[in-house]
């Protein structure tokens, strides 16, 4: 098999998709790897690593759409890159479908096969793919939060922990998966009073035991989260709902509860969202204010420290990537439940439930089709 490495293109995106030890086990089991050139640069990857692994460095994009059976990358297809795009080609990347109804409609027309990295469900339930990049997300909310609490970034000018003497902050987050454990880690490490809401009471259960103490475990309902934003200085939202877009938790009229100057966090934002006024925003430009509240919401968090997030990626997702390309996507979305749970879009048709909802489409399961 072919398998291509374009650049990636999406705005402060410094990740890439497949380490240069990746491309020399492919190039052992004698499939072809084509990289595009520069495209390991932000994470601080030579070409030259690349070529010494068995890759073939390309100087353009547009070779490697035309030639790949396999595109692996990190973010959704950007416009440039869906018209590249062709039927009965395999795309291996995070899409987020649910965010974007341009996006699958470009993805349906184009007939690719597109396995998304979020709705890969593992044996025990977990999401194998969308759990390292959950774990810098959910470290890095708190981080940015942190930040942008400071009084020059027009925050309230609160330093998290506090002092002898001074309250810390209080940090609100809205879910208690992945994001949501790792944002409580690090702001109750910082020293924060952190309040961690969720609607499943048993995971409730798991937090209170495995949290510090500065941690308090509350049911997510309409009733708490607004008695929590009200005395919140740091708001992350860390809701996911595998496939489908999240549900809106915070209104702009309870946005008015908030103090001014206090910051959202949106870890959501891949998914639409859990507050009704967050809209994406980039690395060069992370926040904007509405009603006072400073938000943020940059879409691709993990790209930030992207040496970091590109290994912990790859190893999590080189394995699927391995065995698709040792058996092709048929016969390796039969023998791995896991890869099953991937195929978003297939010749036209929508074969995941969650997107087709999104957007009120047609649903075909993949048995049908495959």
């Amino acid at each position: 098999m072919i398998i291509g490495v374009p650049k990636e293109i999406k705005k402060d995106e410094h990740r890439v998709a497949l380490l240069p030890v990746g491309a020399e086990i492919l190039a052992r089991r004698r499939h072809r790897v084509l990289v595009e050139k520069g495209a390991g640069i932000g994470s601080g990857i030579s070409d030259a690593e690349y070529r010494d692994a068995g890759a073939q460095i390309v100087r353009s994009a547009a070779q490697i759409w035309k030639k790949a059976d396999m595109i692996i990358k990190v973010k959704e297809p950007q416009p440039v890159e869906i018209r590249m795009s062709r039927k009965e080609q395999i795309l291996f990347t995070y899409f987020h479908f649910a965010a974007s109804k341009p996006l699958t409609d470009g993805m349906l027309k184009s007939g690719a096969i597109c396995i998304a990295y979020e709705t890969m469900v593992g044996e025990d339930g977990t999401l194998p793919l969308l759990t390292p990049m959950s774990e810098v997300a959910g470290r890095m909310a708190v981080q940015e939060g942190a930040k942008y609490l400071e009084k020059p970034m027009g925050g309230l000018g609160i330093l998290l922990g506090g002092v002898p003497g001074v309250d810390p902050a209080h940090v609100t987050i809205l879910g208690g998966g992945v994001v949501g454990t790792h944002a409580a880690k690090m702001a109750a490490g910082l020293g924060a009073n952190v309040t961690i809401l969720d609607i499943d009471l048993e995971r409730l259960r798991y937090l209170a035991d495995v949290l510090p103490a500065n941690v308090t475990t509350l049911m997510s309902n309409p009733a708490n989260i607004r008695e929590e934003i009200g005395k919140a200085d740091l708001v992350v939202g860390a809701v996911l709902i595998p496939g489908a877009k999240a549900p809106k938790l915070i209104t702009r009229r309870m946005l008015k509860l908030m103090k001014q100057g206090s910051v959202i966090v949106d870890v959501a934002v891949d998914q639409g969202g859990c507050i009704e006024t967050i809209e994406p925003t980039t690395h060069s430009k992370p926040i904007y204010e509405v009603d006072g509240v400073i938000h943020y919401a940059v879409a691709n968090m993990p790209g930030a420290v992207s040496r970091t997030s590109t290994y912990a990626l790859t190893n999590a997702t080189f394995p699927y990537a391995l065995e698709i390309a040792n058996k092709g996507w048929v016969r390796a979305a039969k023998n791995d439940p896991t890869i099953w749970t991937g195929v978003n879009t297939l010749r036209g048709v929508i074969t995941d439930a969650a997107v087709a909802k999104a957007f009120k489409m047609k649903y075909t399961p993949l048995k049908d089709v495959i």
